[in-house]
């Protein structure tokens, strides 16, 4: 069967976002921390998991990932706002915003036009 275009949209949008996502782990700042390695471990692994889900949901035809990424989406734009009250727009904090945005529109295909049918319960 055909892979729907918004489905295909969402799936391209969501590994971009995790990218994104995968880069501003790099331009994180860091100075005075003295573990580096187990904090980009954990990023990392967060990431490779999200894309598993992205990967559950377009390929796959899961629905409940959709609501993770959905929920998760969430909680980074609600730990996201005070970085950009208190900092403004930095490197990283640019580069989280644009991944957010990223997700929401690819979220955003998900879940209308021709991509309605295409994820099981």
């Amino acid at each position: 069967m055909k892979i729907p275009n918004n489905v295909v949209w969402f799936e391209i949008l969501l590994y971009l976002s995790l990218t994104l996502d995968a880069l501003s782990v790099a331009f994180q700042d860091r100075t005075g921390s003295g573990d580096l390695l187990g904090p980009m471990i954990l990023e990392a692994g967060l990431i490779l998991l999200l894309a598993y889900f992205v990967h559950l949901a377009a390929q796959k035809r899961k629905n409940w990932p959709r609501w993770v990424l959905t929920a998760l989406l969430v909680l980074s734009v609600f730990s996201l706002l005070p970085v950009l009250a208190e900092n403004g727009i930095e490197i990283d904090s640019g580069i989280e915003l644009v991944s957010c945005v990223l997700t929401a529109v690819g979220l955003y295909c998900s879940y209308t036009g021709d991509a309605q049918g295409w994820f099981n319960a």
